[in-house]
């Protein structure tokens, strides 16, 4: 089995489409979709269910897919390693994150990262308000959505949908909503920054927006503390798709009105100028977006997330 055809096996499932795969990986759509026959008939299953509308993965592709991408993973840093490239990279990378992405998600896995590439150490800021590259001691920031500095530069990590839930026991209480203006029977959990409570909920569904003032009486300026509050059965809230993963897996919390795409954003890693990345923020990189991805190929079988 080529190393080249699972590439393209596993763009094919990022992408939910063998064209755009093909256009990611600059080949020619008959040249990606023979690579997914090959694979496919090697293994005598189909990974990928086709319909005329989507692409999506099969139940063998759902159970295949993941120990594949580990095993390439492995591939490449034996290869890293015979090169002997690793024993260059070193040094200290100064990070900050969010609350909860940082407590729950990048904490662990700066550990496992620390262990793979034991050259490398690490500082890390959590804080929900946003880093000044001037004032504060880091040299990168793991956040929310693209950056609007031209100063900054930045790698996007991946899309992050909004998801709203509850935990298992508030549902059981007050019920379940079938419709965003069933949530005025609810109690909202709300994040506030920087004195504004975010307590407009916005909701699309084929291509109509539906906007909607949520009641509550709990706001925090922290977002974990939010997500604490919506696990102990305090109410409702919109949380990013990675922030709950965890929850969400471990069915501590339940997607609500998944028909209804709740805010979007993307997961950046940003940092002062083009001129600092170092190649051991480029090696975090990397591993930050195999690690998502991984994260969000899971919750796929759990939950909407588009």
């Amino acid at each position: 089995m080529l190393i080249e055809d699972l590439q393209v096996i596993l763009k094919v499932a990022e992408f939910k489409s063998i064209t755009a795969a093909a256009t990611h990986l600059d080949m020619r759509t008959a040249t990606a979709s023979a690579a997914v026959k090959r694979v496919e008939k090697m293994l005598g299953t189909e990974l990928f269910i086709r319909t005329t509308r989507q692409l999506r993965l099969s139940p063998a592709g759902e159970r295949y897919l993941p120990e594949c991408q580990q095993a390439l993973n492995l591939l490449n840093q034996a290869e890293q390693n015979a090169k002997g490239e690793q024993a260059n990279i070193e040094g200290e990378l100064r990070i900050a994150a969010s609350s909860d992405l940082g407590r729950n998600l990048l904490v662990p896995w700066l550990d496992e990262f620390i262990e793979l590439h034991p050259k490398i150490s690490v500082k890390v800021n959590i804080s929900d308000s946003n880093i000044d590259f001037y004032r504060d001691a880091v040299d990168m920031a793991l956040r929310y959505g693209s950056p609007t500095d031209s100063n900054l530069y930045g790698f996007k990590i991946c899309d992050v949908p909004g998801i709203l839930c509850a935990s298992p026991d508030y549902i059981a209480k007050h019920g379940q909503p079938s419709q965003p203006k069933d949530l005025a029977e609810h109690n909202g959990l709300f994040y506030q920054l920087y004195d504004i409570i975010h307590d407009i909920w916005q909701f699309d569904r084929d291509g109509q927006t539906t906007k909607i003032k949520i009641k509550g009486d709990r706001s925090a300026n922290d977002g974990d503390l939010v997500r604490r509050w919506c696990v102990a059965g305090k109410g409702v809230a919109v949380k990013s798709a990675l922030d709950i993963a965890d929850d969400l897996l471990s069915d501590k919390l339940v997607q609500l009105l998944p028909e209804y795409q709740a805010r979007q954003t993307e997961l950046w890693l940003v940092c002062p100028s083009r001129q600092l990345i170092t190649p051991a923020m480029r090696l975090l990189r990397d591993f930050l977006q195999e690690k998502c991805q991984s994260l969000q190929n899971q919750l796929e079988h759990k939950v909407k997330l588009t």
